[in-house]
């Protein structure tokens, strides 16, 4: 199995405390988890899997970006580094890439391929250590490295502050209906404390047709 895709899979072992926890704690909460009963995040173990998706969804609609990977799966085949390092940048870009988000997917590819990036490092290390060795690499910033803590590391108390749509869930069920100030989100979810990864994927479940999955 390659180092990049070494990491838990399926649902994470706490989901189930953490939803049970999170609804006693939060009837706003409790309303949404009783919605999706069910469901919820699934880790593929795959470290550059989550970072390509996240990379592809960098400031742009589930919507948009589901369409632009689909096309990627089509031009590369796996969505792997040995295959996207292959590629050249333009052909990722004739998938639907922007110039700047195929240059930061193409240097990725080369990391890992060149043992850059080694996720075993990361055993035992606090979040924000996580999100500094992250953000050393070009292209990854604060959220994409939030994107890799609660879906490939499945970290359990992540609350990502600059998530559009954690944003706009806020205000749609916290607030006045616009967008939630980052603040205002900290403050309201003191109480969700430890489990605020697990709120924040019913927040974004609340807001989507699908469930997101990096």
């Amino acid at each position: 199995m390659p180092r990049w895709a070494s990491g838990p899979v399926g649902q994470p072992a706490h989901w189930q405390e953490a939803r049970a926890a999170l609804a006693a704690a939060d009837p706003a909460m409790a309303a949404l988890i009783a919605r999706y009963e069910g469901e919820g995040l699934v880790g593929q173990g795959d470290l550059f899997l989550t970072l390509a998706r996240s990379i592809v969804a960098q400031q742009i609609s589930v919507r948009a970006a589901e369409s632009i990977w689909a096309r990627l799966e089509a031009c590369v085949g796996t969505v792997a580094p040995p295959d996207v390092a292959a590629c050249t940048q333009d052909e990722l870009r004739g998938a639907g890439l922007t110039r700047q988000k195929s240059g930061y997917l193409r240097d990725i590819a080369l990391a890992f391929v060149s043992g850059t990036i080694d996720p075993a490092r990361w055993q035992g290390a606090d979040d924000e250590a996580v999100i500094d060795d992250l953000i050393a690499l070009k292209g990854v910033g604060r959220w994409t490295a939030e994107m890799v803590l609660i879906f490939y590391l499945q970290r359990p108390d992540v609350l990502p502050l600059a998530d559009i749509g954690v944003r706009r869930a806020m205000g749609k069920h916290y607030g006045d209906g616009g967008s939630m100030d980052p603040d205002g989100i900290e403050a309201r979810a003191e109480c969700w404390r430890p489990w605020r990864s697990v709120a924040v994927w019913h927040l974004w479940r609340s807001l989507d047709p699908l469930p997101v999955a990096y």
